[in-house]
């Protein structure tokens, strides 16, 4: 099968722009440098909640919307819902004007990956988790005992449905651990890191005089990071602290009334939470999750001054030796207290544009996936156009 064409379908669980969360943030980011590379991208988003985008026009060659199902009854399917509901007959169709390479986003995506339709066409899986371990471990933060349920029964027919990906020629996972994962059970993953806003660092030199923790406070796990940090290490009144992101629970907004040295600034855009990264005079970083690498790890790392996380937020990242690691209480404030007073100078600077600008530059790490889609010579000619 030929991969010269420059022409490629890309396949999104979502419509990608605004670029506001991980997901889609990787997404816009990604199809940003494939444009920028020549690739002409026809990209198919499900859309639900969210606007079509005049911005998306500037970088795809042509975009196509269609309507994400919704079920009464989620779990009624032997499908995940996350993928059954991303069913549509014009997609297919659309897909088969062609014989052009396929980008599938996410498991979520891949309704028609094993269809027989497509057998002949050179398909890439693009992996933002492993998504059954992903949903167990929403199962374990849900309080609400319908989601907690569904969350048990999307993981586990997530973990059966996974092996769709032997359909696929290349997954391309987003981390080193999934990398792992995913090559050690099909054997055809590549490493394709987290594509980002980010061109340079542009930490800014001295002090700030508060503490950020940003991310989408509608899923459950930010959010359960964010009222852990406030009843067990940012509960010290001397230290100003702003939790950012939308749609808090209302035992966040409640928390956050209670302690008047917190700000919860929420309905904010991109922009406002990056100004806020660059503001803090310290980020800080908390999962219960090790999975993929979260983008607002690299935000912090590349906008903000001191970043402390813990393990499972940097393990097997790379990224470790630019954050301080802090794994409970004691060692979370000892940190604070060390960073307080200290300003950000311009060798600490340099070693982080070191690591990130070579490791983390968008435009290097599209040539793994225009290899894989066009072959190395034609990437190499892209690049140079």
């Amino acid at each position: 099968m030929s991969k010269k064409s420059n022409h490629l379908h890309v396949i999104s669980f979502d419509v990608p722009y605004p670029a506001n969360y991980g997901g889609v943030i990787d997404i816009y980011y990604k199809l940003v440098a494939l444009s920028e590379s020549g690739v002409k991208i026809h990209l198919h988003c499900y859309q639900y909640g969210r606007a079509e985008s005049a911005m998306l026009k500037g970088v795809c060659h042509s975009v196509t919307y269609y309507r994400r199902k919704v079920f009464k009854n989620p779990i009624y399917n032997t499908k995940p819902y996350i993928v059954a509901s991303r069913n549509s007959t014009a997609l297919i169709e659309n897909l088969l004007k062609d014989k052009h390479p396929i980008l599938f986003e996410g498991l979520h995506s891949t309704y028609y990956l094993a269809d027989s339709r497509l057998k002949n066409r050179f398909k890439v899986v693009r992996t933002h988790n492993i998504e059954h371990h992903y949903y167990r471990h929403l199962e374990k933060v849900e309080n609400n005992r319908f989601k907690r349920y569904f969350f048990k029964v999307e993981s586990e027919r997530l973990k059966k449905y996974e092996r769709v990906l032997k359909h696929a020629n290349c997954i391309a996972a987003i981390s080193p651990n999934d990398h792992n994962y995913l090559n050690k059970k099909y054997g055809n993953a590549i490493l394709l890191s987290p594509f980002h806003v980010n061109s340079t660092v542009s930490v800014e030199k001295g002090k700030g005089d508060f503490i950020l923790y940003h991310g989408n406070l509608s899923v459950g796990e930010n959010n359960e990071a964010a009222l852990y940090l406030l009843r067990n290490v940012l509960n010290d009144p001397k230290y100003p602290v702003v939790i950012a992101g939308n749609d808090p629970s209302q035992e966040l907004k409640d928390k956050v009334s209670k302690m008047d040295h917190v700000s919860l600034q929420s309905g904010i855009t991109s922009e406002e939470i990056n100004h806020l990264i660059s503001d803090a005079h310290i980020n800080i970083l908390y999962t219960n999750q090790a999975t993929g690498i979260k983008l607002k790890l690299l935000n912090a790392l590349f906008m903000g001054r001191h970043c402390i996380a813990n393990a499972k937020m940097i393990s097997n990242t790379g990224l470790a030796d630019l954050c301080i690691q802090a794994d409970n209480a004691k060692s979370f404030k000892q940190a604070i207290a060390a960073c307080w007073n200290e300003a950000i100078d311009d060798e600490a600077i340099d070693n982080r544009a070191q690591v990130l600008e070579e490791r983390f530059d968008n435009q290097k790490n599209i040539q793994p996936l225009l290899e894989k889609l066009f072959g190395p010579k034609v990437a190499a000619e892209k690049t140079k156009a």
